[in-house]
Parts: structure tokens; C-alpha cells; sequence
């Protein structure tokens, strides 16, 4: 049977890409999107999943409507120049296009629908993820069977800031928040998701035959996204898809090797703001919740799994 997945996002273009591989994989049923700020502002992530469900024709999937600013209120900032105006790329996903965005308390009720079958993947800011366990406690939030959560780095730099990667710093006080109390937690931080690379090859086979109605969309904003990464990291050879990977990991956990850590974040302004820090001495002193922390990956099987995941038809399952 497929893996049941709830998916908290905020499109942008990796998690757009994301949305796209949960739809086309026959191992995932997507069961509903929680749309925050993040990438962009949180109408604008609910309209570009909106239109993504449309083009699939999975408007059956729920929309849950989340955080519009990180937990201490402060501005967000969005990030253009990476995802474009709208989130996707060049894509502007036409205006009529419009969800139906439930209320949060939806979450809750596919928590209680799908219990331990259920697996909650959290790919943006930690916001609605954290307002989920302040609001219907740990007890309910870790009855389900896990969390797959793409965030922080350890011992490598961030991608912020020196030591921060973007969604801890984004709301840190949130990230410490899920750190704190999440139960079979699993972390999937930049030591592995640098590592999902695609490249403009992988695109090309991607696209070489008409299978499912996403493949140009995905040319055009990939594209898009590798552009603004030669920008950012000259002379590399493709764009790291962070969430895409924690998506992977889903239906491929054997790809990654882990460790146990206490994790936790930290909150002041400077250099310290959304840096994850985990004790990796020899012995560590460590007491508090414990999450699984990936840290190495194969990277072939990802690209492997990504040009056929993107390659294929939409599943029947998944119609």
C-alpha cells in the first residue's frame, strides 16, 4: 500500500518539484498540503498548489490553510531572485485557480482519519508544524507514525547564514519547538539534501517523452531554479532539490545512513539565530528528545529515482 502523506509546504520551486514527485510516485498518497509563507507569502504557496492539484486533476487532495508569519511575528522574507515572483519560476499560475483552503483543525482530523498509517513530511518553516503540537499537543501530533522534516546543517555551513540553513532560520523558535517534541523524528538537514543534485541531463530524459502533464512545467522551472544556483554556487553542475529528497526518503530510507541526536536551535539575532547544534563528541552529553539525523546519502539512487519518478505517468492510485 502506498504511504500516506501529509505535506507541509510552502512553494517555491523545490517544493513545487516536490508536490510533483509525491503525485507522480505510486509509492505516496498525498492526502492533503498544509500552505505556509516560507519561499513566498501564504497565498501565493496555496494558489501555486492549487494549480499544481489542477493540472493533475487531484483536486480531491485537502488544502489546509497555515502560518502567514514565523512565530514571533516578525517580516518574512521571500526570495524572488531563487523562485521568481510567484513561486514558480517563470510560471504564473492563472488567477482563477483558487483551492479550497480548509481550516487547521483539518490537520487534526486526518491525524485522527489515518493514525499510524499517516506520515507527516515538513519541507518549509517549521511554523505550522510547531502551531500544530502547541495546539493539539504531543500525545496527538506523535501518534501518528513519523515525521520526515527537512531542516537545519551540522559541522557543514548554512545556506543562510554562515551556520544556518534557511527553514530553521526562517522561524527558529518553531524549529525548536518540533526538535523539542517530535517523536520518531526523522531530520533531513543540508549534509544530505546539498547532495540531491539534478542536473540539465536529467531534465532533458525527463522530458523526452509526453507521460504526465507536469513534464514542461518542470523543464521551465528548473531552468529557472539552476540559473539562479550558478548565481549562487559558480561552477556547479545542477540544483540541489532538498525537499524532493526528504520526500525520497519516505519510500527509500535505506539510501541514507543516520545517527541519533539531541537537537536544538538557536534563537538569538546573529550568528547564532537557526543554527542546529547536536553534540558529535565521542561522548556526547546529551539529555533531552532524541531525533534521527541523516547525514550521508547515496546520491545515485536519488538521481536514479527522481528522472523515473518524473518520467511516469500519474499512478492509477493516485487518480
Amino acid at each position: 500500500m502506498p504511504q500516506k502523506v501529509l505535506l507541509y509546504c510552502d512553494p517555491g520551486i523545490d517544493d513545487s518539484l516536490a508536490i510533483i514527485y509525491a503525485l507522480l510516485n505510486p509509492e505516496i498518497d498525498l492526502v492533503g498540503v498544509v500552505t505556509s509563507y516560507g519561499n513566498v507569502d501564504q497565498e501565493q504557496a496555496t494558489q501555486n498548489v492549487a494549480y499544481l492539484l489542477e493540472l493533475g486533476g487531484r483536486k480531491d487532495i485537502v488544502l489546509i490553510g497555515g502560518a502567514k508569519t514565523p512565530l514571533s511575528g516578525e517580516f518574512a522574507s521571500y526570495y524572488p531572485e531563487i523562485h521568481g515572483e510567484d513561486g514558480l519560476g517563470p510560471i504564473n499560475p492563472p488567477a482563477t485557480i483558487k483551492g479550497e483552503l480548509l481550516n487547521f483543525d483539518a490537520i487534526f482530523q486526518l491525524i485522527e482519519e489515518y493514525g499510524d498509517e499517516l506520515i507527516i513530511v515538513d519541507v518549509g518553516r517549521s511554523t505550522s508544524l510547531a502551531i500544530s503540537f502547541n495546539l493539539a499537543g504531543a500525545d496527538t501530533m506523535n501518534s501518528i507514525k513519523g515525521y520526515y522534516v527537512m531542516g537545519g546543517a551540522f559541522l557543514i555551513p548554512g545556506n543562510v547564514t554562515a551556520g544556518a540553513e534557511a527553514n530553521f532560520y526562517g522561524d527558529p523558535i518553531a524549529a525548536g519547538i518540533v526538535m523539542e517534541k517530535v517523536k520518531n523524528g526523522v531530520l533531513y538537514p543540508l549534509n544530505v539534501t546539498k547532495d540531491a543534485i539534478i542536473t540539465p541531463t536529467m531534465i532533458n530524459e525527463i522530458i523526452k517523452q509526453q507521460n504526465n502533464p507536469y513534464q514542461n512545467l518542470i523543464k521551465d522551472i528548473f531552468d529557472y531554479y539552476f540559473k539562479a544556483y550558478q548565481k549562487l554556487v559558480p561552477g556547479i553542475d545542477g540544483s540541489p532539490l532538498h525537499d524532493v529528497m526528504t520526500l525520497f526518503a519516505v519510500t527509500t530510507p535505506q539510501a541514507f545512513k543516520y545517527v541519533e541526536k539531541v537537537v536544538t536551535v538557536g534563537l538569538n539575532e546573529g550568528n547564532l539565530r537557526g543554527v542546529s547544534i547536536a553534540d558529535f563528541r565521542p561522548k556526547p552529553d546529551e539529555k533531552g528528545n532524541k531525533v534521527t539525523v541523516a547525514l550521508e546519502v547515496n546520491t545515485n539512487n536519488f538521481a536514479e529515482n527522481f528522472v523515473e519518478i518524473m518520467s511516469s505517468s500519474i499512478p492509477d492510485n493516485n487518480q
